[in-house]
């Protein structure tokens, strides 16, 4: 099982890296431009989007290559697939957010058609105490489904950003999943993780070509299916915290957005400079180092993914607290050199 793991891994690699060159030259054919428009893009010049495409191949081809297609699996791809035809749709000329929502509940509806729901979940650190969703797993469901594939579209706003980030996020759930004994569910995982490594050449700073909503949403909407089959199913022990810690940083960032936006009386769904790469940039971090730091926190993150997977209950502790004490030094560190730049001035 571990040969298939490097296999499908390698395959989704090769696949992504291969197709983004096309990719690239498709997204200028169609008109998938992103042309920096305001002061929230970084990228100065008009660069090509839909990248996407490349990541989504290189993951359904990998996982045909290696795995059998049972009825969960069907109803991820199918799922993740009507999500890239929205997205190629997006990267050409912007959807209306109603609709996109519209689509990401429908994907969520096959998900749970398809036998993929988060019936219960598990009080943390306590010994098999659970609660019973019953009638409330679909809406629960659609909401974690819905929620984690925009939360992982919203930090797509550097270079290399949301392709590192998913990458990290896939390799802790795939530990995970291989921990609980759901080879199945890690091979798919590495399937992502691979697809993501191919097109990073492609997207890291200065990046050549953007994943778009295509890419993004796809990206999202996968990791979210991957960390309810995965998780849930493969112990329920680890069904509330894992998924959260492995998907932390898109989770917290997108979660202090929504409660910044509502303090301040702006719509949620109102774009805006605070997102922690913005305010790491508007230190005079730079595209790179904001990137890098970013990668860290997750990667500390899923680390303690992977120990709480192990039952290393005290050892996870002591990593989330190291993440946070990272995530708070950042944040600190913007504010820091905030009040340099304005006592010189």
């Amino acid at each position: 099982m571990v040969d298939q793991y490097y296999l499908v891994f390698f395959i989704a690699v090769m696949i992504s890296l291969s197709l983004t060159p096309i990719a690239k030259k498709l997204a200028y054919r169609v008109g998938a431009i992103d042309v920096p428009k305001d002061d929230r893009r970084v990228h100065k010049q008009p660069i090509p989007r839909m990248g996407g495409l490349a990541i989504y191949a290189g993951v359904v081809i990998s996982v045909w290559m290696i795995l059998p297609m049972d009825r969960e699996m069907i109803g991820m791809l199918l799922g993740g697939t009507i999500i890239v035809i929205m997205g190629i749709f997006d990267d050409i000329k912007p959807l209306s957010a109603k609709t996109k929502l519209a689509v990401q509940i429908l994907c969520a509806g096959i998900l749970i058609y398809f036998g993929l729901r988060i019936g219960k979940f598990n009080i943390p650190f306590t010994e098999g105490k659970e609660i019973y969703l019953g009638v409330f797993s679909i809406p629960v469901t659609i909401f974690w489904i819905v929620g984690i594939t925009n939360t992982l579209n919203l930090i797509d706003g550097l270079d290399g950003l949301a392709a590192g980030v998913a990458t990290i996020a896939a390799l802790s759930l795939a530990y995970v999943a291989h921990v609980v004994g759901r080879p199945e569910t890690a091979i798919m995982t590495l399937a992502i993780a691979g697809a993501a490594v191919g097109f990073l050449p492609y997207n890291f700073n200065p990046a050549k070509i953007f994943m778009g909503d295509t890419g993004s949403l796809f990206l999202g909407f996968m990791l979210a299916a991957i960390s309810i089959d995965g998780a849930v199913k493969g112990a329920t022990a680890l069904a509330t915290v894992v998924p959260v810690l492995a998907l932390g940083v898109p989770i917290f960032d997108t979660t202090f957005a929504i409660c910044r936006r509502a303090i301040n009386g702006r719509p949620i769904m109102e774009p805006d400079k605070g997102h922690l790469h913005h305010r790491l940039l508007s230190a005079g971090m730079g595209q790179k180092r904001t990137v890098l730091i970013l990668y860290g926190v997750s990667a500390t993150l899923g680390l303690s993914a992977g120990f709480y997977s192990n039952s290393k209950v005290l050892d996870s502790l002591i990593v989330l607290i190291l993440a946070s004490a990272m995530m708070y030094i950042s944040i600190n560190a913007v504010d820091f050199q905030k009040q340099k730049r304005s006592e010189k001035e």
